[in-house]
């Protein structure tokens, strides 16, 4: 029989290793490409100025070191849960206080996860409030810090506890193929989130307002009806309340769909480079990249539940992992879901590059769209420009780091192909 702990202990090892390996990397080739007194590279000459050039680097040194060490403390919190048998205790501890019904198995894993997530916090604060306050970055207090850490645990209790009740009950009653039923409800749940979430759940933390009539409205409007893209809902985010990065995202679908973009895009570009942008979001709309995603979200859950049904019946998991399988019964949905929430993590980051290039291939795709769709690509280039150079973007990172990390090209590869088009 497999010693389980071992194989965890092997896989924090190995994952820590190999994400230590590939920010080495990239710190290296960073060195090489962008070390002081070194000339502006070839490539970037045109994008941005020395001295902006030189704040990137700064900032990407900044994140990786940091990177760095909140990879080996999650390492070193991972193992002493494992080593001590801190998650049984934890379940087994909050079980004796809340019970294993409905309401108190929901509430023992919302706050396990709550206890779990504890370590993390500083080193939120730290990148927050010391990281991206160096750059200028941050425009967040800490009274808004804090209300956004109160108000993601209150989320995380009105909407998980609910979610996991029905969850437990599927288990208890839809028999052998519960997992296929408790598949079914939680990916319906995923959809009515996406749905909902630009609606009732982003404005808690964020001000959304319809865009004020004028020749930006106006003339982006235009180019959704030239794309065929019917929607009245162009919204502005205060992304500026909490940080100086800008960005632009579409969320929703069907008549729920919504384009977003942030205050300070706005700030930063000239009207034709921001239809460029919006001619990029509604490219992912247009080229099908929602439904995939959705599909992909679909089979992933599937496999979710699909392997907490095989860990329910391995119940010598649980006894190598310290559970006491007699005590908790027939209730190990909440330990095999706590199980995988915990230790996931290692099995899913070898998927990034996968992921990634997927991503990057939309992103492609997406670029074509906004360039047919303005009939030109020097718009979109300088709306990206501005957008790499305002958040001190990497534009050379290690070939390698990118293909397991970037969900996005760089914006030499952007300009590459846009240029071939």
């Amino acid at each position: 029989m497999l010693d389980v702990s071992l194989v965890f202990l092997v896989l924090i090892a190995l994952k820590t290793t190999v994400f230590l390996i590939l920010e080495g990397l990239n710190l290296k080739h960073l060195s090489l490409v962008g070390g002081a007194n070194r000339p502006l590279p070839q490539s970037v000459r045109g994008i941005m100025d020395d001295t902006t050039f030189s704040r990137s680097v700064d900032y990407t040194r900044a994140k990786s070191h940091f990177s760095s060490v909140s990879a080996l403390f999650d390492a070193f919190i991972l193992v002493l849960i494992l080593c001590f048998g801190i998650m049984p205790w934890l379940y087994e501890s909050l079980s004796e206080i809340f019970g294993y019904g409905l309401f108190g198995q929901s509430a023992v894993f919302i706050l396990s996860l709550f206890v779990f997530g504890l370590p993390s916090v500083p080193f939120n604060w730290w990148n927050t409030f010391k990281l991206e306050e160096a750059f200028g970055f941050n425009k967040s207090s800490l009274k808004l810090w804090l209300s956004d850490q109160i108000k993601g645990v209150l989320l995380s209790l009105v909407i998980g506890v609910p979610l996991l009740m029905a969850l437990i009950w599927i288990v208890e009653r839809m028999g052998e193929y519960w997992w296929l039923w408790a598949f079914a409800f939680f990916w319906a749940f995923q959809v009515v989130m996406i749905v909902i979430y630009p609606m009732f759940i982003l404005p808690l933390f964020n001000k959304l307002e319809p865009m004020e009539a004028g020749e930006l409205k106006d003339r982006l409007l235009a180019l959704g009806d030239r794309c065929g893209f019917q929607s009245k809902t162009i919204l502005v985010m205060d992304g500026s309340k909490r940080s100086g990065h800008s960005n632009a995202f579409f969320t929703g679908f069907g008549r729920f769909r919504r384009i977003v973009l942030y205050d300070t895009l706005i700030e930063q570009m000239e009207i034709v480079e921001l239809e460029a942008v919006l001619a990029h979001e509604i490219g992912h709309y247009k080229c099908g990249h929602i439904p995939k995603r959705l599909f992909f979200s679909a089979f992933s859950t599937f496999l979710m539940f699909a392997l907490i049904g095989w860990l329910i019946g391995a119940e010598w998991i649980f006894t190598a992992l310290q559970f006491n399988v007699e005590a908790v019964g027939s209730s190990l949905f909440i330990p095999a879901f706590l199980i995988l929430s915990l230790f996931g993590g290692l099995f899913s980051f070898w998927f990034s590059p996968m992921d990634s290039l997927w991503s990057r291939k939309h992103e492609y795709e997406a670029d074509a769209f906004a360039r047919n769709a303005m009939g030109e690509a020097d718009s979109l280039k300088t709306a990206l420009r501005k957008l790499y150079k305002e958040n001190l973007s990497n534009l050379l990172p290690h070939p390698l780091y990118s293909a397991f990390y970037y969900s996005h090209p760089t914006l030499v590869e952007r300009e590459s192909a846009l240029s071939k088009q």
